[in-house]
């Protein structure tokens, strides 16, 4: 379905002439989309573990399918489906596919574009940290990946790039400067908390550094929850604001709540990656989270791993007024509930109204599980042994030697 030609006055051939940029510089409120990992792991298209994006080869429909939900719920940013799509982790731990990274990232290129046609959408080629980087790979080694990559990008034309889901700022700066040569937009997001990366550089330096190496829009994504996400986009702002430097900030963080997530979030929660279910977000909660995101000044805001359509409807509904604009997917939904008027139960009728649900404090409905988790994190980060990465399978030994380490950390915990 085509969003329509016009919303609220503003014409939508005008609107979609606008680059990522022009938008931002005119203080235009831009969604992106979601997780696309998470998303299609559930949907038996991905498989958790490598998390790597084959299926933009091997089902492209599924890929199709999830660019057009969200599309329709409101996304203006379709970002290529490129998590992970660098050769070195494609053939990570016993990974053996048939498919090059060139392959997925030439085809999440047509698929985030054929979509991005049908509506006012910008297309974002992407590129993440890399297994060579924890292994200590050069500086030389690391950024010819993120070249690989880029040639893809430019031969397909995307609109602008994104470097994100670093958890090291020497890293995120590298990806910045491959991509910055391109002469396209850049963005670049850590997926860090207020902590700072997993050297301990500060969210302020590290969008500093970022900045200085050629980034317009810094901020955040993945690993932690969108109240710990924002909070780490305002001290990235205070940074570079006390630097006297300028950019945008943009924010895409998990739907998943997360109080009791330390440096690296989480995955190193106990329930990643099978049982996070009962930490999702609400739609409730995504209102909030946008409103929070916009009152701090950020204007690129989207959501990663656990983020659904329907949670980028959330996004758009509760920031209609600012974006004179509602995503077709609000033709099934009523604002606030009000959808429930029509249902024939009385006392469903009843909780048809905005007070209620943006007060309702939901159950989990599992008496014998604790509401927080005490991560399994084991202080381990780039140049430790245990994160040098390998082309073979993980063995059985190394699995025992893994299971003697998490028993010895727990005891130690």
């Amino acid at each position: 379905m085509h969003i329509q030609e016009v919303f609220f006055g503003v014409k939508l051939c005008d609107y979609k002439k606008k680059g990522i940029i022009e938008r931002l510089n005119a203080g235009e409120v831009v969604i992106g989309d979601g997780g696309f990992v998470f998303a299609l792991e559930k949907r038996g298209y991905v498989k958790a573990g490598p998390w790597t994006p084959e299926a933009t080869v091997t089902h492209p429909e599924a890929v199709r399918q999830l660019h057009r939900e969200f599309l329709r719920a409101g996304s203006n940013v379709m970002q290529t489906f490129t998590f992970y799509a660098s050769n070195d982790k494609l053939e990570n731990r016993g990974q053996s596919l048939k498919i090059s990274g060139t392959q997925i990232n030439e085809a999440a290129c047509d698929l985030a574009r054929e979509v991005a046609s049908e509506g006012d959408a910008m297309v974002a080629g992407g590129v993440c940290q890399t297994p060579s980087y924890l292994s200590c790979k050069s500086e030389i080694e690391v950024k010819a990946i993120f070249k690989k990559q880029l040639e893809v990008f430019l031969k397909k034309n995307v609109d602008f790039l994104i470097a994100e889901y670093f958890e090291h700022v020497e890293e995120a700066e590298w990806a910045v400067q491959v991509l910055k040569a391109s002469g396209k937009p850049v963005a670049a997001c850590m997926c860090i908390g207020p902590d700072g990366d997993m050297h301990g550089v500060s969210p302020g330096e590290c969008a500093v550094r970022l900045v200085k190496a050629g980034a317009q829009i810094v901020g955040i994504n993945c690993h932690f929850d969108p109240e710990t996400c924002v909070k780490t986009v305002k001290l990235m702002k205070e940074g570079v604001e006390k630097a006297r430097l300028k950019a945008h900030y943009m924010v895409q963080p998990l739907a998943f709540h997360t109080p009791d997530c330390r440096c690296q979030g989480f995955i190193d929660l106990p329930v990643f990656a099978f049982a996070l279910e009962p930490r999702i977000l609400t739609r409730w909660d995504i209102h909030a989270y946008a409103r929070e995101a916009y009152k701090a000044g950020i204007r690129f805001i989207g959501g990663c791993c656990g983020f659904e359509p329907y949670h980028i409807r959330a996004i758009a509904e509760e920031l209609t007024t600012e974006r004179r604009i509602l995503p077709p997917a609000s033709e099934k939904h009523g604002m606030w509930g009000s959808g429930l008027e029509m249902h024939t139960k009385p006392w469903v009728r009843a909780r048809a109204r905005r007070d209620y649900w943006e007060h309702i404090a939901p159950a989990s409905g599992r008496p014998k599980c604790p509401s927080l988790s005490t991560p399994e994190g084991w202080g381990v980060t780039k140049g430790h042994a245990e994160l040098m990465q390998q082309k073979e399978a993980t063995s059985s030994q190394e699995i025992k030697h893994l299971m003697e380490m998490q028993k010895k950390a727990k005891s130690s915990a």
